[in-house]
């Protein structure tokens, strides 16, 4: 399997309205504003996206909704997980029949499910479509691991393709890499440079809606060869990577995007606007980076 889904992958907001519905259209004026600007894919309706206050009929009208404004431009990669094996396998089989490319299935969170019951629920999700499956490893929100070996095991099932990995301890993505094939995607900004060293495809990423094209430069310098020169870049972005969690994403994400003309309006409780220290900060890195208009 290739890396097919793209280098750059963005984890997307979705624009709310000011009563808090989703305003499909302006999703989809910024899922077309970041393919022109970097993005390969786009994930819809992951955490970025505030999945956990989004109705299934809303999620399929998002991943609608950016599949029409994009095309066959970007791939489109379905957030249709959740901690309800039946419920993920649900929203999968409708969300296959959608123009969309891939699905990204979350560990099942709060129930604290063992090894054997983490690889029947991603394995029930696989077969439940066609499309090639991401899995989405973040211990931090989900408060469980999946070990690399069980990682490895999963990858037998033939169309759980990669892994987008946003566990901070790079020995877990060192071992991952070699004891097997699965394609390893940085689902924590900051891994992306890293994660390259170990055969990374890439990232699905926050950053990305704001420095697309110079995290996909990341992506192809090192590739190139240009080792020292990805990872300059890497690093000129990590004040970025370090304002844009300063608290629960999405939450900078949106004041940053709102700073800068897009529009994507508040979030839904329990999640809260950014205060003004935070969009004070948010801008301050914004022009230390030259972000503003068209991205460098």
């Amino acid at each position: 399997m290739n890396h097919s889904l793209g280098d750059i992958i963005t984890a997307m907001v979705t624009a709310l309205h000011d009563d808090g519905s989703v305003d499909y259209d302006g999703t989809a004026e910024l899922a077309v504003w970041l393919v022109e600007n970097g993005s390969d894919g786009l994930v819809v309706s992951g955490t970025t996206g505030e999945s956990p206050t989004l109705t299934d009929d809303e999620k399929l009208g998002l991943f609608r909704a950016v599949s029409e404004a994009v095309g066959d431009r970007a791939t489109i990669i379905a957030g249709t997980g959740s901690n309800d094996t039946a419920h993920s396998v649900e929203l999968t089989e409708k969300a296959s029949q959608l123009d969309i490319d891939g699905i990204l299935a979350v560990t099942p969170y709060y129930n604290k499910p063992p090894v054997a019951g983490i690889i029947s629920h991603f394995s029930a999700i696989a077969e439940a479509t066609d499309k090639p499956v991401i899995l989405y490893n973040i211990p931090g929100r989900c408060s469980i691991n999946i070990e690399p070996e069980t990682l490895a095991e999963l990858n037998a099932v033939e169309n759980i393709i990669a892994v987008k990995q946003a566990n901070p301890d790079l020995e877990q993505s060192e071992r991952l890499a070699e004891i097997s094939d699965l394609g390893l995607y940085a689902g924590n900004d900051d891994m992306l440079y890293p994660l390259l060293e170990y055969g990374g495809w890439g990232g699905i990423c926050v950053a990305s809606h704001l420095a697309g094209r110079r995290m996909k430069s990341i992506v192809e310098l090192y590739r190139e060869g240009n080792h020292e020169e990805a990872k300059a870049v890497n690093d000129s972005l990590k004040p970025l990577y370090e304002s844009l969690f300063i608290t629960a994403n999405p939450i900078m994400i949106k004041a940053a995007l709102n700073l800068l003309g897009h529009e994507v309006g508040g979030l839904r409780l329990p999640l809260v606007r950014a205060t003004a220290a935070q969009e004070s900060e948010i801008s301050r890195v914004i022009e230390q980076l030259s972000l503003a208009g068209q991205q460098a």
